[in-house]
């Protein structure tokens, strides 16, 4: 079974959501409080797995344009994009400390 991934987003108003209570799964303690997202929870689940996919072909950007059948300057661009999103996910959570 796959796991769901952690909304980001309010579905109402689109303004970053925060966690507030965790529980653990196997004795039910709960932890509450406001937990801020890491930046890589942050990211939509097609950018989590390149990253991870770019972290396992050992950062080959060859090897990344053959996993994913594309041409390496289309992943040369992909990367480019997603550093940029990360780069705009570091200043807000910055911002929000």
């Amino acid at each position: 079974m796959k796991n769901k991934n952690i909304p980001t987003l309010c579905p109402s108003c689109g303004k970053d959501l925060q966690a507030t209570r965790l529980v653990c799964g196997s004795c039910g303690t709960a932890v509450e409080g406001n937990f801020s997202l890491s930046v890589l929870a942050r990211l939509s689940p097609e950018d989590q797995d390149f990253l991870l996919m770019f972290i396992k072909s050992n950062g080959s950007l060859k090897d990344l344009a053959r996993i994913y059948g594309i041409s390496y300057p289309t992943v040369r661009n992909r990367l480019d994009a997603l550093m940029d999103k990360i780069k705009k996910l570091e200043a807000a959570v910055n911002s929000e400390k």
